[in-house]
């Protein structure tokens, strides 16, 4: 039960700050549907501070723990944002068709890491032409052990995120602009509001986000990622939790604890007694958390109430 308790917050945690990314960003008008190629390039970004950075898990202090916690969620966010800023120049300033140009931010995501990785590895070392990055020992930077519980500092980067993200909307001017964009922009621009600079703060911290829940979901187990493989759908779960909990951020975190548990049975159901004798195919626990998304969405996206002007572009000429 460890186990199901530690996977769960991992989870959990990725999919939060995915979703709360998507939920800031849809709050200034913008659907975001790039966040799984925004989490790819997070997890790129971080990889590669891990690959290049020398650490020693033997002989690192705290202070270089700390120095490569801080490098790798830097170098995350710093390639979310710049690669979400994509999709702010094209939906914002070009008014692009923002679903078109978040699945185009999809298959480039995967597509461009790959590209970088395999190039990396055999510049490095001609036979090797895979899109793996190992960072086993990076990665002990991260972790933290109370008792048989392994903690990732992650989790409690969510946490603070869940609780500025809360602050950031609903306790801030920024916040009640921000939302305005979303709801009516073109009363936010009568009374002096930029929808246009609102929506590209809101994308771009979206990005954020996203970057960081991209490191933080491929360190969520294994010590090598291959890029390839992307980040399994998880950009679209977090979708579906940021519907189901209807766009705020507390509600949000409930529904991502639930996807996240679900999430978690791929990777310990042998450890528990009574799910290792159903003899279920392991393959069964990996969908789960696609299936009950389906399902949950099918009873309640019906009365979800999505801000009003997301996905309309801004015509500051139109009343």
């Amino acid at each position: 039960m460890v186990l199901l308790l530690q996977y769960t917050l991992i989870f959990a945690s990725v999919l939060l700050l995915v979703a709360l990314g998507g939920c800031v960003s849809e709050h200034s008008g913008v659907i975001n549907l790039g966040l799984e190629g925004i989490m790819v390039m997070g997890a790129l970004g971080g990889a590669l501070v891990m690959r290049f950075v020398p650490y020693s898990s033997a002989t690192a202090g705290f202070g270089e723990r700390i120095l490569m916690f801080l490098l790798v969620f830097l170098a995350s966010v710093a390639l979310g944002m710049l690669f979400s800023m994509l999709l702010a120049v094209a939906s914002v300033s070009f008014k692009a068709d923002q679903t078109i140009v978040g699945t185009a931010m999809n298959l480039l995501g995967t597509a461009l890491a790959t590209v970088v990785v395999k190039s990396m590895n055999t510049a490095i070392n001609p036979n090797d032409h895979s899109s793996e990055i190992s960072y086993i020992e990076p990665k002990k930077a991260f972790l933290s052990n109370i008792g048989k519980f392994e903690l990732n500092w992650f989790v409690v980067v969510a946490v603070v995120m869940l609780v500025i993200c809360f602050i950031m909307l609903y306790k801030t001017r920024f916040g009640l602009r921000l939302r305005a964009c979303g709801e009516h922009p073109q009363a936010a621009d009568s009374v002096g509001i930029n929808v246009y600079k609102m929506r590209y703060l809101g994308v771009l911290i979206s990005g954020f986000l996203g970057g960081l829940g991209g490191i933080t979901y491929i360190t969520a187990g294994v010590s090598v990622w291959k890029f390839e493989n992307g980040v399994a759908g998880f950009g679209f779960l977090a979708l579906a939790v940021m519907i189901f909990g209807a766009w705020h951020p507390f509600k949000i975190a409930g529904a991502a604890v639930l996807f996240g548990m679900f999430r978690a049975l791929g990777n310990v159901y042998n450890g528990i007694g009574f799910l290792k004798d159903l003899k279920i195919p392991s393959a069964v626990y990996l969908m789960l958390p696609y299936i009950v998304s389906l399902i949950v969405l099918a009873f309640t996206s019906k009365n979800s109430k999505a801000p009003k002007a997301e996905g309309i572009p801004y015509d500051k000429g139109q009343r």
